[in-house]
């Protein structure tokens, strides 16, 4: 029997008492609580806690890739600002017209 595996998942749900899914002939799927979908967190709950998480690391990691380029004093302030907007700020939200934001959500990023 075949028992696939994702690699980003986070931990199973425990509180079905499964830990997996028959879906066919020799096949399973593992139930979990979080799952990425298309480069979004999707979660067992319907909320976007861990997709504004998932986001707010993504946007971190983003702006350290370009540190060196936001602190440039050689670079026109105006144009540090766009470079921020253009590439951290919408790493940060993208995909976020999709969720069901909260305000503690909103204050999150």
């Amino acid at each position: 029997m075949k028992t696939f595996i994702c690699r980003s998942c986070m931990i199973p749900v425990t509180g079905t008492g499964h830990t997996s899914v028959d879906v066919g002939v020799n096949a399973s799927l593992e139930l979990v609580d979080k799952f990425y979908y298309l480069g979004d967190m999707l979660s067992v709950d319907g909320d976007a806690d861990a997709a504004v998480e998932n986001r707010i690391r993504i946007g971190w990691n983003k702006f350290r890739q370009l540190v060196p380029l936001l602190t440039n004093k050689d670079i026109s302030l105006k144009v540090r600002g766009r470079l921020y907007s253009g590439c951290v700020q919408s790493s940060m939200l993208l995909v976020s017209e999709t969720w069901p934001v909260r305000k503690e959500n909103e204050v999150a990023l």
